[in-house]
């Protein structure tokens, strides 16, 4: 037997649980052939001797909907071992659109998710009205990884409801046409629907998304058709009550967090897996302390006349400004007045300047100061100019205990891996999160085991989403797999870029340790380099069979 690729002596983790065991794998047209010690020849060989085999990576909340236009190789995420993304979350979809609505919806996106409305007016090509022409829309485009899709509530409610929908309540036959769009999304291929009840998702104009305050019983309706269908709901911002309400007649997915003071994570974990008793229920959670990440190449921490002024200039003359004295001062002395930072420092923590950032760091900025016997912004200052500018720095708003978060991961209705990918891409970059689960949840803390992180990246969102050919390294899956080194492998620096249309800013970040990402079949990476070739598929659900 000739085979296209033949991956020879890793260490394959199949995804199911198993403990690793020594083989080879086989592949052709774009499934795996075989699995074991295999004979024959192949076009192309890899050797992963001294490497994991691994199933692709399966992303379940991204917001890449955009982006995919003018960067079909879904960087960062394809950095990073994720094989398929599942876009459309939080409820912010394109599809449905009526064209006269195409500048609200990416004002929406713009507002609610921080992707440049331009870039994605431009970026897009707009060819569709209805859900199913929006997935073949992106077919036609072509990309690096799989796409999986929800349509989503802001977008169906707008469409039905126009104004009204941001704030007023549906009457029974505009239900029944969301129903009927719900519907036909997923028999056009949708895995599902997406919802957001978080309040400070606002339109430009400042109104909360339409969708945001949807009574109970108009998403008891739409669970009503996505159940029987086999799909998904999913939300953002819902207290249990929603939840209950669509997860006695549908599958769930939802944003999950903890707070930081003793014992939360357990207690959270308690609360998820009592919600979840007799259905099927997944929260999904950060891997690590999220929120706003600042630096002199970025954001500034502080205002003020000195301070804006940064903002106004190139990096270089930026780190030449704060070198001097005069300026520095005033920097200081702005950023002490109580109007200078709404930052809490003591939830800042520095990433440092190194190929790695030091995303355990528990020294705040705060405390660095105090050790220094300087005000916050002298460190801030000085650690800046010591990395000519390049050091970051990380606001834990979200998940800023990694004990806690340690304790909601007992939860085995818990996926971590909230990256948001493509969305607020000048504020954070969490989109490595599987390659900070593989390096610190497994390697550096032990907390998973390789058999469990790989289960937990792989065949449980896998299941979750509704795909039954992805997620295992078995015979006849689809051949979407990952090889690395689990003892090299992690997330570089973030780097602000300007690779956006129109020049837009945006945080990428690589990875190291990954020798190959293999996508239906086709090797998408190499040595931790993107090939050029853009095997992904638009994957449908069952129910467009």
């Amino acid at each position: 037997m000739t085979y296209d690729i033949l991956i020879r002596g890793g260490s394959i983790v199949d995804g199911s649980g198993s403990e690793p065991v020594k083989g080879d794998v086989a592949i052709k047209d774009g499934y795996i052939a075989a699995v074991g010690n295999v004979e024959g020849d192949a076009t192309r060989e890899i050797d992963a001797t001294g490497q994991l085999v691994t199933p692709g990576f399966v992303d379940i909340h991204t917001h890449l909907d955009a982006q995919m236009g003018w960067d079909p190789d879904m960087t960062p995420v394809s950095w990073h071992g994720v094989t398929t993304a599942l876009i459309g979350n939080c409820g912010m979809t394109f599809a449905p659109c009526k064209p006269e609505h195409r500048e609200l919806l990416a004002g929406m996106m713009e507002t609610v998710e921080d992707i440049p409305k331009d870039a994605i007016l431009g970026g897009l090509k707009w060819d569709w009205e209805h859900y199913g022409g929006y997935l073949d829309s992106i077919e036609r485009m072509g990309t690096a990884v799989n796409v999986a899709g929800l349509i989503g509530h802001a977008a169906i409610r707008y469409y039905v409801m126009g104004e009204r929908g941001f704030a007023e309540d549906a009457t029974d036959e505009e239900i029944e046409q969301m129903t009927e769009i719900v519907s036909n999304a997923i028999d056009a291929g949708a895995f599902g629907f997406s919802t957001n009840r978080f309040e400070p998702h606002r339109a430009p104009d400042g109104r909360s998304i339409p969708g945001t305050f949807a009574k109970k019983e108009e998403l008891e309706a739409i669970a009503g058709t996505v159940g029987p269908k086999g799909a998904l709901m999913q939300a953002v911002g819902a207290d249990f009550g929603i939840l209950d309400a669509m997860a006695d007649k549908s599958r769930v997915l939802f944003s999950y967090g903890t707070g930081t003071e003793e014992g939360a994570g357990e207690r959270s974990a308690a609360a998820l897996d009592k919600l979840a008793e007799g259905r099927d229920i997944t929260g999904i959670s950060h891997v690590r302390g999220s929120g706003l990440m600042f630096g002199l190449q970025s954001r500034m921490p502080a205002r003020g006349k000195t301070w804006n002024g940064l903002m106004k200039m190139t990096l270089s003359e930026r780190v030449e400004s704060i070198s001097d004295a005069e300026t520095a001062a005033k920097l200081v002395e702005e950023a002490r007045l109580p109007e200078g930072s709404q930052l809490p420092i003591d939830r800042v923590f520095y990433l440092g300047a190194d190929e790695t950032p030091a995303y355990t760091n528990e020294v705040s900025l705060k405390q660095m100061a105090q050790e220094a016997g300087e005000h916050w912004s002298e460190t801030f200052l000085r650690l800046s100019r010591e990395s000519n500018g390049r050091g970051l720095f990380n606001f834990r708003m979200f998940s800023a205990s990694f004990k806690e978060q340690a304790g909601l991961f007992k939860s085995d209705h818990l996926i971590p891996g909230l990256g948001d990918a493509g969305a607020h891409v000048s504020q954070i970059m969490d989109a490595g999160w599987s390659s900070f689960m593989l390096s610190h949840w497994c390697r550096e803390t032990g907390f998973y085991s390789v058999s469990k992180v790989i289960k937990k990246m792989t065949s449980e969102p896998a299941r979750v989403v509704g795909l039954d050919d992805r997620g295992l390294i078995k015979e006849g899956m689809r051949a979407d797999i990952n090889v690395f080194d689990i003892d090299e492998v992690a997330e570089l620096q973030p780097e602000l870029v300007n690779d956006f249309p129109g020049g837009a800013p945006r945080f990428i970040q690589k990875a190291k340790g990954f020798k190959a990402t293999i996508v239906n079949g086709e090797v998408s990476l190499m040595d931790g380099e993107l090939t050029g070739t853009r095997a992904g598929k638009v994957l449908r659900s069952a129910a467009s069979a």
